[in-house]
């Protein structure tokens, strides 16, 4: 193993040469991230996935259920997929589920979620005993590079752009804009989302040459604040692997083909198999 491009992020970042109070904000954004996906709510947490067909799909322990799980009673209840709507029925008492809110089932040890994709709904099941968790080591980083935190420019054009995920389903998701930069001599671009109506941040989805090699296959997430003065700082030192890399059962974006750059980008988390 290379120990240059190989090392946990808290290591390498005391390691290497950075000033120290950008050695310090790494230090401190690679603790909190690892620390969230350790926490009871955090990604190595969820434990399975479960796509709902039309009517009743019962949920327990025992193998006759739609949906099986491994703690709580041998028959827990059902969840009820009618007309765009998710219901519970657990004890004869029936309630609705928002997807993709905090909205849970709570079975033992368990949390049970919605979740909507396109036309599709499911159930996340969060496990605070999950492999994943019980097996994370840490995350291995490149060493810091500040010539990889980089002002941009940008460049305001609303439009929407298709990001197909893991699991097949396009959503045609806003993006206020491009960065625009050089690196290693050639100009990049790179288009941002906004998860929410509400955003506060830009999130971008990337591929480069790096991706599948040393870093996750599918490409890496980054982060960052929205534009002042017609400026966008990206620091690679933080861009970060999707979910997907962690467990299994989540249904992480794909880059979108404006998003796949032709350069190595040697910086943020390195690849992380489950």
């Amino acid at each position: 193993m290379n120990l240059l491009r190989a090392l946990p992020c808290a290591i390498a970042v005391a390691a290497f040469a950075a000033s120290p109070s950008y050695r310090a904000e790494l230090s401190a954004w690679h603790e909190a991230r690892e620390a969230e996906l350790r926490s009871d709510t955090g990604w190595l947490t969820v434990a399975g996935l479960f796509w709902l067909r039309p009517g009743a799909n019962t949920f327990g322990r025992e193998s006759s259920n739609n949906i099986v799980i491994t703690d709580g009673p041998g028959r827990a209840g059902a969840f009820i997929l009618q007309q765009g709507r998710v219901l519970t029925m657990i004890g004869g008492v029936r309630r609705e589920l928002r997807p993709d809110t905090t909205d849970r089932v709570r079975v033992g040890r368990l949390n049970l979620f919605i979740i909507r994709r396109g036309n599709r709904y499911g159930v996340r099941l969060k496990d605070p005993q999950s492999e994943f968790r019980q097996e994370f080591r840490g995350i291995d980083c490149f060493p810091p590079n500040e010539a990889y935190r980089i002002t941009a420019r940008f460049v305001a054009e609303p439009r929407k752009i298709p990001v197909l995920d893991v699991i097949g389903e396009t959503q045609n998701m806003e993006s206020p804009g491009y960065a625009e930069f050089e690196l290693n001599g050639q100009q990049m671009r790179l288009y941002p989302v906004l998860e929410t109506s509400n955003a506060k941040q830009l999130f971008f989805v990337f591929r480069d040459l790096t991706s599948g090699h040393e870093t996750y296959g599918a490409g890496r997430f980054l982060d960052a604040d929205m534009p002042r003065d017609g400026k966008v700082v990206l620091d690679f030192n933080k861009a970060y692997n999707p979910p997907c890399a962690f467990t299994p059962y989540a249904t992480c974006p794909l880059p979108p083909k404006e998003n796949r750059l032709p350069v190595r980008i040697e910086a943020g988390e390195q690849n992380y198999g489950h």
